[in-house]
């Protein structure tokens, strides 16, 4: 689990309909929201700005977040946002509780580190394609990871990385692969662009050996 920490600050919010949260948005500069699960929903408003700055860190979208509510805290996760379709601005976001004694199910981002000087890109003349970006994955809220890595240094041409390929922590499992073999799913691939030979770049170039190797 990553050691940063959101604290979430949120006002109650009595006033419901699209046009209270329209009049909270443009004169108040404010997002409406909603935290449930486990008790009775609560509507919210968070202060825009801090919105912003905190989802521009990517692990706030897989991450156990603190809501504080007139001094009250609550764990919870964000479980959805609504943005404008054409400007982005977030209108309305979604919090659900979470209990730190009970498996949570959350998308989680992939990492995929070393793709320049995978075996695969740099030797094959690969190209690397991405069949997934995330995961979801259950378990404990003390367990969740902010980001699952894949390191592409050992992969080669041809080769497909799979769910059951990626490396987990303790008490981590993915939901795909709890429903059976056949959930295996790919998540990367290297292949060879077609019309060009292995072992050459994109531009029909022999790719460069490996450093500290000799070229024929």
């Amino acid at each position: 689990m990553s050691d940063n920490s959101f604290v979430v600050n949120a006002e109650l919010r009595t006033d419901q309909g699209k046009g209270a949260s329209r009049r909270l948005r443009r004169l108040e500069d404010k997002v409406p929201a909603i935290l449930y699960g486990n008790s009775e929903p609560v509507s919210l408003s968070l202060k825009a700005n801090e919105m912003r700055k905190s989802l521009e860190n990517e692990a706030f979208y897989s991450h156990i977040l603190t809501i504080s509510v007139e001094g009250k805290e609550e764990n919870a996760i964000l479980k959805d946002l609504q943005r404008h379709p054409s400007s982005g601005v977030v209108m309305h976001a979604d919090f659900m509780r979470v209990s730190m004694d009970k498996p949570i199910h959350v998308k989680v981002p992939l990492h995929f580190t070393n793709e320049e000087s995978c075996v695969g890109v740099k030797m094959g003349g690969g190209k690397i394609s991405h069949q997934m970006v995330e995961v979801e994955v259950v378990c404990l809220p003390g367990d969740l990871p902010s980001f699952i890595e894949v390191d592409m240094t050992d992969v080669t041409v041809d080769s497909i990385i799979h769910l059951t390929d990626l490396k987990l922590s303790d008490g981590v499992k993915i939901v795909a692969l709890l429903q059976g073999e056949d959930h295996d799913l790919p998540v990367c691939s290297i292949h060879i662009p077609k019309g060009q030979a292995e072992g050459e770049d994109e531009d029909g170039e022999e790719a460069a050996p490996a450093e500290g190797g000799d070229a024929e």
